[in-house]
């Protein structure tokens, strides 16, 4: 499946510079000044696993294959974007497209990159960038409101329970509540899916801090200086460091790192934030080919799984045979996990784990 996540924020807060050192490369133009990005670039990340790793030592195949999430860095939105302001339209469509958002906070304090309102504010310009967001959305609404009006003259139950819902969350969005915060049952948000509200998305919000900062920077006091609830992902990052990074060997980095005082990369935690903030789970399939990852919605059944291999794997799927991952290590692979009996034969209403890894059986 394919996903992908814009990174947003301010001009001048480290986008592309944190794009770069996500893809290894300096693909994103990168200056003190802003709208140095105009239309997004775009990139393909392989989500780390060390799981993958260790089937692949196992099972040795000819080929690895990891999975991946597409990440999108969209130019600098400015105070007045919803109203057209900077190139506000433009740049709140890429943000509509995204599966997830990642929201680049400044911390650092830098006079050679000026900060387009002057000062380093950090939650002042998360509110801008939220405000900007929900009056793309309030515009979204104002024009399905309009139809669902119209819609309640045929008197329909369903017609009039549609717009008490759009109101309701007009309402909210009028008190500058996210859609996300709104804690809408699940059969209205099936309701709203394809008004691709952009304050429903999920937001992982990402610190840009000093060198000096990064060391100590911990998250609980990041949230408290965002205003953001105990339970919101944020994570600290210096972008700069992080590019540096980037460029290096696995070995040089983690001397590097070292040096640091820090343990891993921040980079690392972005891309599995990233994952879980989709509600994305990985699967494997394995033998002496490939051993490869596989994304899938959390709570999938066995045959939609089988389906995002091929279309036809799910029509014509008959059972799934599964190792869970850590039977998998111990057992020493496939052919010894089957003796010990830790292979199960799964039906279609299984619903796959996290870490499985599946032998699916379908029909010629």
């Amino acid at each position: 499946m394919s996903l992908n996540i814009g990174i947003v924020g301010l001009p001048n807060v480290g986008k592309s510079t944190l794009f770069n050192a996500l893809i290894r490369s300096r693909t994103a133009a990168v200056a003190p000044y802003p709208f140095c990005t105009i239309d997004p670039n775009v990139g393909v990340v392989e989500v780390p696993d060390e799981r993958l790793k260790r089937i692949a030592e196992i099972a040795k195949p000819e080929k690895i294959t990891p999975t991946t999430i597409q990440f999108k860095d969209i130019a600098g939105l400015i105070k007045g974007a919803s109203k057209g302001e900077g190139l506000g339209n433009q740049f709140l469509s890429h943000i509509r497209e995204s599966d997830a958002i990642i929201q680049i906070v400044r911390f650092f304090k830098d006079e050679l990159v000026p900060h387009v309102h002057e000062t380093v504010d950090s939650k002042r310009d998360k509110e801008i960038i939220n405000t900007e967001l929900i009056l793309a959305d309030l515009q979204t609404l104002e024009k399905r409101l309009e139809k669902a009006r119209t819609d309640t003259r045929s008197a329909k139950p369903e017609a009039k329970k549609y717009l008490e819902l759009l109101e309701k969350i007009q309402a909210g969005l009028s008190e500058e509540t996210l859609v996300r915060e709104m804690k809408l049952a699940e059969e209205e948000e099936e309701k709203i899916r394809d008004l691709h509200f952009i304050t429903q998305k999920p937001v992982i919000y990402i610190a840009n801090v000093s060198e000096s900062e990064l060391k100590n920077m911990k998250k609980e006091d990041l949230r408290s200086a965002l205003g953001l609830s105990n339970d919101a992902a944020v994570i600290p990052i210096c972008a700069k460091i992080e590019e540096e990074l980037s460029s290096l060997n696995p070995q040089e980095a983690k001397e590097y790192l070292a040096q640091l005082g820090v343990e891993d990369t921040g980079l690392n935690e972005v891309i599995k934030a990233s994952y879980s903030a989709l509600g994305l789970i990985t699967y494997f399939t394995q033998g002496p080919k490939e051993v490869r990852a596989w994304t899938v919605r959390s709570g999938v059944t066995a045959p939609q799984a089988a389906g995002v291999i091929h279309t036809d794997f799910e029509k014509h799927f008959i059972k799934a045979e599964v190792i869970a991952y850590d039977d998998f290590i111990s057992s020493g692979g496939e052919v010894p996990a089957r003796e010990k009996g830790l292979m199960r034969v799964e039906g279609k209403d299984y619903v796959v784990r996290d870490g499985d890894i599946i032998f699916f059986r379908v029909n010629a």
